[in-house]
């Protein structure tokens, strides 16, 4: 059974990667180990699981539910393994988290800092990206999202909301007439965080009152802190998340403009994965979720 477990990741491993020979470097395995595992599973189950091309692996109608199904076996596995070594009996072992860059530094991380003095016996490592991340395929135990949320299996727990504001410094205001609709914005200079918006257009409203507002965007960045140290220096109005500009604001550095036009907040939650919940899970949601409320 070890053997055909064994097997199993290395499959996975080679669907993942899109190959067996990159399935083979990232588990320090010889090729010729990785075919062999993988062509005594199509043995067994006496039909093909991967096509292989110049392009790369594919699995066919058969292997794609063959691997779906290792997927599953190979997680209840290292779940009852967990469960065995006391993850769900006390606050214990590797708990694996995600949340936004800028809100992972600026609220995310104190957090777990005290969370760590807390419980010694919980190591954490913590991913703080802007991408989608699948909790389930990359074995993530919690994270830290904002946006509405689909429906699906995972479990959540509301911890605030962010706004989306539109801001710009005392400085760049005293030159230039104030917005006072969001039509105002098209004879203004425009500061765009792109990960957040297009860079022609600013949308307002929600739902049937939405619309499309063209704007001029004299810079184009990729983050949020660019974004908002380009308007502190007068270069223009910007649009982020509340809590990104919170500091620029409270210093007087920026102005919040337009808050009646603002969209309805985002919702900000704790997501975990649905079943039989690890303590340290458990413990993190309960002591970061009250702590992110006051931050917010």
């Amino acid at each position: 059974m070890t053997d055909r477990l064994d097997s199993m990741s290395i499959l996975v491993a080679a669907v993942d990667a899109g190959s067996l020979s990159s399935a083979a470097r990232q588990l320090g395995l010889p090729l010729a180990t990785v075919s062999r595992r993988v062509a005594e599973l199509e043995t067994r189950l006496g039909t093909t699981i991967l096509r292989r091309s110049a392009r790369g692996l594919t699995p066919t109608d058969m292997g794609v539910a063959y691997v779906a199904a290792c997927r599953r076996i190979l997680e209840d596995v290292a779940e009852a393994e967990r469960a065995a070594a006391g993850e769900y009996s006390a606050p214990v072992g590797l708990l694996t988290l995600t949340a936004p860059i800028v809100f992972g530094r600026l609220h995310v991380l104190p957090v777990v800092a005290a969370f760590l003095r807390a419980y010694p016996e919980v190591d954490v490592r913590l991913e703080l990206t802007d991408r989608p991340v699948s909790l389930q395929e990359e074995r993530i135990d919690a994270a830290i999202r904002i946006g509405q949320l689909p429906d699906s299996s995972l479990r959540a727990r509301r911890i605030g909301q962010v706004r989306r504001v539109i801001c710009a410094s005392p400085a760049y205001l005293a030159t230039r007439d104030r917005p006072e609709s969001p039509e105002d914005l098209a004879g203004h200079d425009c500061i765009t965080f792109e990960n957040l918006m297009p860079s022609d257009r600013w949308s307002f409203g929600d739902r049937q009152d939405r619309r499309q507002i063209r704007i001029r965007s004299r810079m184009i960045v990729n983050t949020a802190e660019a974004a908002i140290d380009a308007a502190v220096a007068g270069l223009g109005v910007t649009r982020v998340l509340s809590y990104q500009t919170a500091a620029a604001v409270a210093e007087g550095r920026l102005e919040i403009l337009l808050r009646s036009s603002e969209p309805e907040p985002w919702p900000v939650s704790i997501l975990y994965r649905g079943g039989l919940v690890a303590r340290k899970v458990r413990a993190f949601v309960d002591f970061a979720a009250p702590r992110l409320e006051v931050a917010l």
